[in-house]
């Protein structure tokens, strides 16, 4: 599993409008291939930013099922009209725990 964790800087005065075009945008990430839950959390230390956590199969599923589409495009266009500057994006892999397994004693992508 691989985790996407994108920082999302919010013009100020544009938070609903951001909250809203999420709504929209959140299907055409979370319908790509490979997608295994998309969550969004709000800052409590920097406003108005946002995290974007989105577990991925794979980064090659990340790379040819999503950035490398149309859905890309339609999320980066859904968001755009409230975004301060571009998001930046990290990715992150499972550390193993003491018993060779991932950690996994909380999903934050369950409900």
């Amino acid at each position: 599993m691989l985790l996407e964790v994108t920082l999302i800087d919010v013009l100020p005065g544009r938070e609903n409008d951001f909250i809203s075009a999420y709504q929209l945008a959140r299907p055409v990430i979370a319908g790509a291939q490979g997608c295994h839950g998309v969550r969004l959390k709000r800052s409590t230390d920097v406003s108005p930013r946002y995290a974007l956590l989105v577990s991925w199969e794979s980064m090659e599923a990340q790379e040819h099922n999503f950035r490398r589409t149309e859905r890309f495009a339609q999320w980066r266009a859904l968001i755009a009209g409230a975004l301060a500057q571009p998001p930046v994006a990290e990715f992150f892999t499972d550390v193993p725990a003491p018993d060779g397994r991932p950690d996994a004693d909380h999903d934050f992508f369950a409900a």
